[in-house]
């Protein structure tokens, strides 16, 4: 019974059989051309083997029973159609064989045209365009000849693997022969030559002559559509796209049109809207007496597709009326191929056209307007990726500018400066007005005031995720990490690329985007879209479309979302900056920024301190500090939510590095010099020394192994929510206790924060809600527990991510996530998306059986994934209350939190 289930199995459709939506089965190419089929659009006859047929053959090595069958009945329906046998000698039916997969993949699988050709059809066709109105007999003679030369060249490439270049070669020994430089000068005994000496390259590399047969050569044809699904640039580039590999492509047999038989033919490429900007207007090009290859091979310039109307007015009217109508049809910017025959006008291709971010949100704005789709539609058009790419500045580039160096585009944008190698240099340069880029091997926390002071950070060392791309990232800074050609030098001042010194005060250029480096100053072009989110341009009176098309979508994502989004701030400039791009709160404060620069050295004292009285006196000179930094952050914040994380990480990251100490005090001793305090010092940072500091002393273990250390930030806090509310401002802080692995840890520290609170807070009105970071798996796992004793989960993807598959982000990038992503293990760090499956399981467990246990538990997520596209979609859908981003992704989660309740089918905004 399953075996003839299987014969019985539909794998061919003829193009009349199928439509538009049914891109799984018959791949993007082959709906499409169904599509304008049955809208009555002239479309060369043609039928569809679909992708299901190319799954059962990759998974067998063979064709699915009942295929070659289906193919031989549709091929019989076409040549009745046509009036015309394939490979027939007297008036040959001739064929394309084209991919299609449901995924546009250009030029990643195999095409073969021409099919049906031989040493007799070939006269046949000569004979048939030499009939044709303006076709010379020789001329029809020619057009054959390099009809059949061009189905070897492609046949013996693409089915039989023979070297490309070989045949190039000839063609180009012909050429020489000939004494040109242009593939038209070869008249039809040049190419007749050239098809011998193509069969003789065939037999060499084959061991067989070229086939005869039409219906062997379309078979071969077929299978080699279906085996380039896996060719090695088809495999590497679904992974780049993230195009799933079990899809395979349709095969599409088309008949053949040519736009080579005579001046009152042609071929072009047409769109109905600028896929660059978006407007409106006709915009194409256009090759008489041409194929498509031409004009993809740059034989002959091209001519503006307005000339058409001159060359052949019937057909240029027929073709706009086409546009119209599919762009109408189907809703969108159409791409379109098409071919005229002898005044014939013929489509062979349509899809909906690729195009710029900016046209994206352009021609979504349009067609709201021309009443084509609705703003939910709109929404879906776009992407937060797409407005990421509107809000960076980009460089200018043209010929002049080479890159020197290539790293990872760790944070986007375009910046160029003045290089310095220390984040003193970059503030001292700052400060007098210089733009500076912070060239290090690596960031580290000291690195801070130069990272912010500078336009960009370029790093020799570390990935995506290294300290400067995250930090980078948060700050809106441009920034290039792991740029290992470029040898720095930082006690020189210096550093080697590409034979190339470059020393401080030189100028350099790096786009994060790219992750290119260039020397010297590259010009850029400044965001609009950046200027209107900070208010400096109103959408309403200003004459340009992109800004008024995204206030308009975003607008309508404001209005539909039910996630709020709110930022990772720690300072006030950076709170103002968010709250003017749309953020509704912060979710993440981090306060160990707050320990850095100048208060350095008080926290030295505080781990120095041997006596209660000595960390008594620390803790007290950092309160003030910590309060003000609090008062600056709810100010910029008044009336919306702050979340302000409790110091989480090791405290030896405040103190000098292990190794550097030693080697200092080692050297101050053998001079004789007085080192009692850094030989202190020294003794503190060993006996702090962790194999593993991530894992070690930090987060809440922190607060319960030094006494005070918490209750000095929650006073702080409190402290300032209240001085808040006194000078008529509305605080509403939230303290976030990090790395909570059980309740026990959450009820000690709530313990000790409400009696502090109770006792500042008073009468106030003010109220601070206490609750976790939920980073490490079992926080995850005890959801439930954990919740009786926290008002909020914020969860940390971050440390969840890290800890969940046990790897050190700090390490394992530039270590093997490249291998990892060439072999497919991942689609993409799980770093930069939630990985849906493992660490996304974990929240959804914490998320409903922290509920389950608190019905008013809000949820929120804190980590980089609160910025990530997809990653937003699915807080959404798991239910989170609240993403948290760099005040530069703000913008980003707004739209894409938008589009989740579209997608999901929503309606109800919050």
């Amino acid at each position: 019974m399953a075996a003839q289930e299987t014969v019985d199995h539909k794998y061919v459709y003829d193009f009349s059989e199928g439509n538009k939506d049914l891109k799984d089965l018959l791949g993007g190419k082959g709906a499409n051309l169904a599509e304008m089929t049955n809208l009555g659009l002239p479309v060369p006859p043609g039928f569809t083997i679909t992708t299901e047929a190319c799954q059962a053959y990759l998974a067998t090595g063979r064709e699915p029973d009942g295929l070659a069958g289906q193919i031989e009945e549709h091929l019989e329906a076409l040549e009745r159609a046509m009036g015309k046998r394939l490979g027939d000698p007297q008036d040959p039916l001739l064929v394309s064989v084209r991919s299609g997969a449901k995924f546009s993949m250009p030029g990643m699988m195999e095409t073969v045209l021409n099919v049906g050709l031989n040493d007799q059809s070939v006269v046949g066709l000569s004979a048939q365009a030499s009939g044709s109105a303006g076709q010379a007999a020789s001329g029809g003679d020619r057009f054959a000849w390099d009809s059949y030369r061009r189905l070897i060249q492609m046949f013996g490439k693409t089915v039989c693997e023979v070297p490309g270049e070989e045949f190039e070669h000839a063609l180009d020994e012909a050429k020489r022969a000939k004494g040109t430089h242009n593939d038209l000068d070869l008249d039809a005994d040049d190419l007749r030559g050239l098809v011998d000496a193509y069969k003789k390259i065939f037999l060499k590399h084959t061991g067989r002559e070229f086939p005869q047969q039409p219906r062997e050569q379309l078979d071969l044809a077929i299978r080699a559509v279906f085996e380039s699904w896996n060719a090695e640039r088809a495999v590497l580039y679904r992974r780049q796209e993230r195009i799933p590999a079990d899809l395979g492509t349709a095969v599409n047999v088309v008949t053949m049109v040519f736009g080579n038989l005579g001046p009152d033919s042609g071929t072009g490429v047409a769109f109905t809207r600028d896929p660059a900007s978006g407007a409106q207007g006709i915009y194409g090009d256009y090759l008489a007496n041409a194929q498509g290859e031409d004009v993809v091979a740059g034989i002959r310039n091209t001519v503006p597709l307005q000339e058409l109307e001159q060359l052949d007015k019937a057909s240029y009217d027929e073709l706009l009326g086409i546009m119209a109508r599919l762009e109408e049809h189907y809703k969108d910017l159409c791409d379109i191929e098409f071919t005229i025959e002898r005044g014939k006008l013929w489509m062979l291709q349509t899809r909906v056209g690729k195009r710029t971010a900016a046209a994206a949100f352009v021609i979504a704005g349009q067609l709201v307007d021309e009443g084509l789709i609705d703003l939910d539609e709109a929404l879906h058009r776009v992407n937060g990726a797409q407005l990421a790419q509107l809000m960076f500045p980009r460089f200018q580039l043209d010929h002049e500018f080479q890159p020197v160096a290539k790293g990872i585009g760790a944070s986007p944008g375009a910046a160029s400066g003045t290089v310095v190698f220390t984040s003193a240099r970059a503030v001292e340069l700052a400060a007098e007005g210089e733009s500076v880029i912070l060239v290090r091997r690596e960031t580290n926390p000291d690195d801070l005031n130069g990272m912010i002071a500078a336009k960009g950070i370029l790093t020799s060392r570390g990935g995506k995720t290294s300290h400067a791309a995250v930090v980078a990232r948060g700050m809106g800074k441009t920034c290039v990490s792991g740029a290992d050609e470029i040898e720095v030098n930082v006690p020189a001042k210096r550093f080697i690329v590409a034979g190339q010194t470059v020393n401080e005060g030189d100028v350099v250029s790096i786009d994060g985007t790219t992750g290119k480096v260039y020397l010297g100053e590259v010009p850029v072009m400044p965001s609009e879209v950046v200027q209107y989110f900070e208010g400096s341009l109103d959408p309403e009176h200003i004459d340009n479309a992109l800004v008024r098309a995204v206030h308009r979508i975003m607008t309508h994502a404001d209005g539909k979302r039910r996630l709020a989004v709110r930022t990772n701030a720690d300072t006030g400039a950076d709170a103002a900056r968010a709250r003017r791009f749309g953020a509704e709160g912060i979710g993440l404060c981090r306060t160990e920024h707050m320990f850095l620069g100048e208060r350095r050295e008080l926290v030295e004292r505080l781990i120095l301190a041997r006596a209660e009285g000595e960390r008594e006196a620390a803790l007290a000179a950092l309160l003030p500090l910590q309060r003000a930094d609090f008062e600056e952050i709810f100010r910029e914040m008044d009336g919306l939510p702050v979340t302000v994380r409790l110091i989480d990480p090791p405290l030896h990251e405040f103190l000098p590095p292990l190794e550097q100490l030693a080697v200092n005090v080692a050297v101050a001793q053998e001079r004789g010099e007085d080192v009692a305090k850094e030989e202190a010092l020294l003794a503190a940072v060993r006996r702090m020394h962790e194999e593993n500091p991530m894992l070690g002393l930090r987060g809440v273990r922190l607060g319960l192994v030094i006494p005070g250390l918490f209750a000095m930030q929650v006073r702080a806090i409190a402290e300032a929510a209240v001085g808040c509310a006194r000078n008529g401002g509305v605080a509403k802080p939230e303290i976030m206790v990090p790395l909570v692995g059980a309740v026990q840890e959450l009820e000690t520290v709530r313990a000790e924060a409400e009696k502090i609170i109770a006792e500042v807070v008073g009468d106030s009105g003010v109220e601070v809600l206490i609750g976790t970071m939920i980073e490490v798996p079992r926080a995850a796992l005890t959801a439930g527990q954990i919740a009786e004793a926290a008002e909020f989960f914020s969860f940390g993807t971050n440390d969840l991510t890290q800890m969940g598959w046990g790897f050190s982000r700090d390490d394992v990038e530039g270590a093997f996530f490249w291998r990892y992503l060439e072999l497919g293990i991942f689609g993409i760090s799980p770093f930069e998306s939630i990985d849906r499956d493992g660490v996304g399981r974990l929240v959804r467990i914490a998320a409903e059986e922290g509920r389950a246990a608190r019905p008013g538990l809000k949820l929120g997520i804190c980590g980089e994934h609160g910025g990530d596209p997809d990653s937003v979609h699915f807080f959404h859908e798991v239910g989170l209350d609240y993403v948290s981003c760099s005040p530069f992704r703000v913008p980003v989660a707004r739209l894409e939190a938008g589009r989740a309740v579209v997608e999901s089918g929503g309606s109800d905004s919050r």
